[in-house]
């Protein structure tokens, strides 16, 4: 089968889509599939053309205010030209999605929402906003819609009125299971991910003088650090705060496998990749309610807070540490595919 699939970005770009659309596209090479993605992160230097892993990648211009929507005109025409049996479009929030099903010309169209229905600025929610009836357009005329949860399922018929399919983000079980804990001389807490403010690091920050006897751990880069290493000076815990920036491969494993307990405070998610690494590493985790991160809650190694007091959370802590999660509620990649290819031969029939 031939199958073009379309996103925003691809690695070595990092973010939950971007690793979502990789460790499908190359599982499908591995099966004897055609992979080819179009993306919309070629920046400065203009279009260019790879090969990654066996996936040939066609990097498009795009502008992309404020770093979101990526409006690239460029992957309307790799998608018409395109010899493809299935275009596999992702992430409504990003424009690349448009112009993929304008350019499918009555091919079969596939769209993985990745939807979680607001941003995190308000540029971007006005943004949103403006595009919501040409969204609409896109979301109600794809040949199969698929939301990685559960939550994702109920905003999609609430907002579009459509029965998308679901089928879960993956996880490489053994990079993460019975992985060796991190050492070190004091019990910590942690958190994982790009540092914006949604993701709500500065509420962990704001509970450590609750959690007394634990440091926190925070593994990742982004805008927000400057900020958070303030909250964690004013808050007098800031030798019990230890940024580690950009945490390689291996080590992160072993991170999420030491910690007594991992923290997902962030405002809204259409998934929770880090919570089911977690998991997997065998820590139980606190969530915040609120987004696709309720569906987690069923998990018995998973505490949910309604809001970010910071009593609360170090309940939560306290509750999530006697907590033992189920190895088997995360799903592996290659099960995501096996899914995938279903949907993708019902729609090519």
């Amino acid at each position: 089968m031939r199958v073009l699939q379309v996103t925003h970005r691809y690695p070595p770009q990092t973010g939950g889509v971007e690793t979502h659309v990789r460790e499908v596209s190359e599982r499908l090479v591995d099966r004897g599939h055609h992979v080819t993605v179009v993306s919309a992160d070629a920046g400065s230097s203009g279009h260019r053309r790879e090969r990654r892993e066996g996936v040939v990648v066609e990097r498009m211009s795009a502008v992309a205010p404020g770093g979101t929507t990526h409006v690239a005109p460029g992957v309307f025409r790799a998608v018409r030209e395109a010899d493809a049996d299935i275009v596999h479009a992702h992430n409504y929030h990003a424009i690349p999605a448009l112009f993929a099903a304008l350019g499918t010309d009555g091919d079969p169209f596939v769209l993985t929402t990745h939807y979680h229905g607001r941003s995190a600025s308000s540029l971007r929610n006005l943004l949103l906003t403006a595009y919501r009836p040409v969204g609409r357009r896109v979301v109600r005329g794809a040949d199969r819609v698929i939301a990685v949860s559960n939550w994702e399922k109920r905003r999609l018929q609430s907002d579009f009125s459509v029965d998308a399919a679901v089928i879960p983000n993956g996880l490489d079980i053994a990079r993460f299971a019975n992985a060796t804990p991190t050492d070190r001389p004091e019990p910590y807490l942690l958190c994982v991910g790009r540092l914006e403010r949604y993701k709500g690091v500065q509420h962990v920050i704001r509970a450590l003088p609750e959690l007394e006897g634990f440091d926190l751990l925070v593994a990742g880069t982004g805008p927000y650090r400057e900020e958070l290493e303030r909250v964690a000076t004013a808050e007098g815990v800031r030798d019990r705060t230890e940024f580690l920036g950009f945490v390689d491969h291996d080590r992160l494993p072993r991170l999420y496998a030491g910690a007594s307990a991992y923290l997902l405070l962030s405002s809204f998610e259409a998934y929770g990749m880090t919570v089911a690494e977690s998991l997997t590493a065998g820590t139980p985790c606190v969530v915040r309610r609120g987004s696709a991160l309720d569906d987690w809650t069923s998990d018995s190694g998973v505490v949910g807070v309604e809001g970010v007091d910071s009593r609360l959370i170090a309940e939560a802590v306290e509750a999530a540490r006697s907590r033992d999660p189920d190895p088997g509620s995360v799903q592996s990649w290659d099960s995501v595919v096996d899914e995938l290819l279903m949907e993708y031969n019902q729609v090519t029939g």
